[in-house]
């Protein structure tokens, strides 16, 4: 069914979450929706407060125009989780409500879209992951460390010395066994969705005058390489097992450094050279 066609019969009133009827409609491609129009909000004036920011000269690097130089800073930990003064991280704050107030608003809007194609809401869940992983450096951890400045900074170079800073505090990161189990997903993902895509563009793009091949071959590859083929839907279940997985313990790393664990990640281990097999 041609996509035109189709739209006709799914491009109804109905399957709103709030709003009713208000917002329930379409611009060109674009389901617009409640969510929609907070989502615009949201997005236009955190982005605005930024630029604002960045021409006031608030933040670590001062005024500036250079986009790599652009900082955003959270409140002084002395603050703890008060409002801070505007020029004194009460700016971060109101971006990073603005931020999750967009993020969620995507979120839901992709239900509402889902509920009127009377899909699962396999997207939005998964979507959220990556908004339970920001929240989880914005809010949660520095809920738990009780200062809004435990948060990253707004800005590139900022944000990737904040990620250095908070590795060295924990001297090797990467001995956080979350952290492991993250990178791992990370890259067994990256692995099992390039190998789905390789094999589909190989049986779908054949040598001139040969036909395109059928799932049959694409399974009897894998269960010539592997010895196992997980199949057309099983390969894209195991692909958002995996990447949801990625970004869920990305956040369980990072929130467990600092409020549960405060030495260094290879003091941890201690426990495996303790083991009464070894002596």
């Amino acid at each position: 069914m041609a996509m035109l066609s189709f739209e006709k019969k799914y491009r109804v009133r109905g399957g709103t979450i709030i709003g009713g009827d208000l917002f329930d409609f379409w611009v060109g491609p674009f389901y617009v929706g409640f969510f929609g129009v907070t989502t615009i909000f949201f997005s236009v004036l955190g982005t605005l407060l930024l630029v604002w920011g960045a021409a006031i000269g608030e933040g670590l690097a001062g005024q500036t125009w250079n986009l790599w130089q652009i900082s955003i800073a959270p409140p002084p930990i002395e603050y703890g989780l008060a409002i801070a003064p505007l020029y004194e991280g009460g700016l971060w704050q109101i971006v990073t409500f603005c931020a999750i107030g967009a993020f969620v608003s995507w979120v839901l809007r992709q239900a509402e879209i889902s509920r009127k194609l009377g899909m699962g809401y396999h997207i939005p869940v998964a979507y959220s992951v990556a908004v339970f992983a920001y929240i989880t450096l914005v809010v949660i951890r520095p809920v738990l460390l009780g200062a809004w400045g435990h948060g990253f900074p707004y800005g590139i170079i900022s944000h990737l010395d904040w990620v250095s800073n908070v590795g060295y505090q924990y001297l090797h990161f990467h001995y956080n066994p979350a952290h492991m189990i993250a990178i791992t997903f990370f890259f067994t993902n990256c692995l099992a969705l390039a190998m789905h895509g390789g094999l589909i563009l190989s049986v779908t793009n054949p040598k001139k005058g040969e036909s395109v091949k059928t799932s049959e071959h694409e399974n009897a590859y894998f269960r010539d390489a592997l010895g196992y083929s997980i199949g057309a839907i099983g390969i894209h279940r195991l692909g958002l097992f995996l990447a949801l997985n990625a970004g869920f313990w990305s956040a369980v790393c990072i929130v467990i450094s600092g409020p549960f664990w405060t030495r260094g990640w290879p003091e941890w281990w201690n426990w495996w050279l303790n083991l009464p097999i070894w002596f």
